[in-house]
């Protein structure tokens, strides 16, 4: 159970991470999660800060350190010495903060001991036209509890349990000023001074390498494609089907973008189409590695019906083969049949 909590943990990660749009859109966000009964080995309270996706500092309650996971974050302790020894303060209060709160949320929901979990999700983006965003929410076992409208300096409470919380903190104008402060600038110029740290990693580029598949259904004639793009930096990639020039959604799925172990990404998109309309489509992709978008065309489907034959034909010779052997064997008595002994067959009843 305490496995699948911090899995919840990771998988809010990834969708918030998939809400970066645009090319060159940069990101700084932070998750911590405290668990009330943690088990094979699990620490009771982590934390973890993401920019462009990639995991670059983590603390957990056992090692009590906050600590780089990236090389370029060594820069920031050589121009802020102080850096590491801050950061891990601030997570260790955090820390003491979230096993008080998850005891509070426990008794406000009249619950028993047990598996529960408090998490928090923050942080900003910096869109490719300049724009900016920024969140901020808490998640009570794997549900919304709060969440902070930065516009209005109020936060909004989707459960009655989260209401007493958020009259009190809605009673504090600078409590919520100073969160609409950090994720509209304190935030944006972290994660700007991030960039610095990591340009050679964070701010490169790398083209997709594309790649098309495709088979043909026997049963109503009709063609699978499936465009494949893989390797690419930054994540952000646009890829449609075009037919005669124009976006063509019909008959399509799509993967979602997923990271590589090199750090960069793979993707896939795939349509079904009447092979006599096979030269209108081109797969249409665009990245910030390419010089220019790409249209590759479709390819003609290799015909399963060349191999079949030659299937059938190997596996005649074999057993042709096979036959001749037995019938040389049984001629020279190499072969005798051997009668059943007692007790072999059992009775029937």
């Amino acid at each position: 159970m305490a496995l699948r909590s911090l899995s919840l943990l990771v998988l809010v990660g990834v969708a918030l991470r998939e809400s970066c749009l645009g090319a060159s859109s940069h990101s700084l966000k932070y998750f911590s999660t405290v668990i009330s009964e943690p088990s094979q080995g699990l620490p009771h309270f982590v934390s973890l800060g993401y920019v462009d996706g990639q995991v670059f500092v983590h603390y957990d309650s056992n090692s009590r350190r906050m600590e780089p996971r990236v090389s370029w974050m060594e820069k920031v302790g050589k121009e802020d010495p102080q850096y590491w020894d801050w950061n891990t303060k601030a997570a260790r209060g955090n820390q003491e903060e979230f096993r008080g709160n998850l005891e509070t949320l426990r008794l406000r929901y009249n619950q028993s001991e047990g598996l529960h979990t408090l998490q928090l999700m923050y942080g900003c983006e910096l869109q490719a036209d300049g724009s900016k965003r920024g969140f901020m929410q808490y998640g009570y076992d794997g549900r919304t509890f709060l969440v902070f409208d930065k516009e209005t300096l109020t936060w909004v409470a989707p459960q009655p349990q989260a209401q007493i919380t958020q009259r009190k903190w809605d009673a504090d104008p600078g409590y919520n000023q100073r969160h609409k402060t950090y994720l509209e600038e304190i935030c944006i110029e972290w994660l700007e001074r991030y960039l610095s740290y990591g340009k050679e990693t964070l701010l490169r580029t790398e083209p997709p390498e594309v790649t098309m598949s495709s088979r043909m259904e026997v049963e109503d004639g009709m063609e699978m494609h499936v465009c494949r793009m893989h390797g690419f930096y930054p994540r952000e990639i646009e890829a449609s089907w075009m037919r005669d020039g124009e976006v063509w959604l019909q008959d399509t799925r799509r993967g979602s973008v997923a990271p590589n172990a090199d750090g960069t990404f793979h993707s896939w998109f795939s349509i079904w189409i009447d092979p006599k309309e096979r030269g209108r489509y081109r797969c249409h992709v665009e990245h910030d590695g390419l010089p220019e978008p790409l249209d590759v065309a479709l390819k003609e489907p290799k015909s399963n019906l060349g191999p079949m034959i030659g299937r059938v034909v190997a596996g005649l010779v074999l057993l042709g083969v096979i036959v001749g052997i037995w019938f040389v064997k049984r001629r020279h008595g190499v072969l005798k049949e051997k009668p059943l002994g007692q007790g072999t067959l059992k009775k029937m009843r």
